[in-house]
């Protein structure tokens, strides 16, 4: 019975630093620096696929191509100017997991077709309920969360925004992403 109890806390002991070591990032961008905190637990297709691209630089360069006060800004596929970068193919969508699309959270952009996330992104700027898993369709899949930087988050969002080569909501003066790096979690 002892043994049983000690190897339940070895597992618990596991479980937990398991859930504290989720991936950390910083996406330095022109108008600051935004740290998030990857659910590699909930959503491990989804951190998988966006570290894969920011391992290979693919984000650097790119911009916030969208931007939506009150709903959320988008990143991870266009360069300034409005040329989409080449991506892989599109992975399994995740939007199931639990996680739900609420203020600062990071979610993998995609169109109709419920598994084409690829590279982009978004963070939501409010709770955005109909982009939960079956509030209108399957969803937009949560991975993470802005754990510092808020501030450059909403200081995005306020940016004057036009219409750029057919495409809508882009900042007339681009907000660029410099580089997203992995980062050691600050330990408190």
């Amino acid at each position: 019975m002892l043994k049983r109890f000690f190897g339940a806390c070895a597992l618990l002991l596991i479980s937990s630093s398991a859930l504290a070591e989720n991936p950390h990032v910083v996406l330095n961008t022109s108008l600051g620096a935004i740290e998030l905190e990857l659910n590699a637990e909930a959503a491990p297709i989804s951190v998988e696929n966006f570290l894969r691209y920011a391992d290979a630089g693919h984000y650097d360069g790119l911009i916030f191509h969208r931007v939506i006060p009150g709903f959320m800004i988008q990143g991870g596929g266009f360069t300034p100017d409005m040329q989409q970068r080449d991506v892989g193919k599109g992975i399994k969508n995740e939007a199931d997991n639990g996680l739900l699309n609420k203020r600062y959270t990071v979610a993998m952009a995609r169109t109709q077709v419920v598994d084409s996330a690829t590279s982009q992104f978004f963070i939501n700027l409010a709770n955005n309920e109909l982009l939960n898993n079956g509030s209108r369709d399957f969803g937009y899949a949560v991975f993470g969360e802005v754990v510092d930087g808020q501030h450059v988050v909403e200081t995005i969002a306020k940016v004057p925004t036009s219409t750029q080569r057919g495409h809508q909501n882009v900042p007339a003066n681009p907000v660029t992403i410099i580089s997203v790096k992995r980062v050691e979690a600050d330990s408190e």
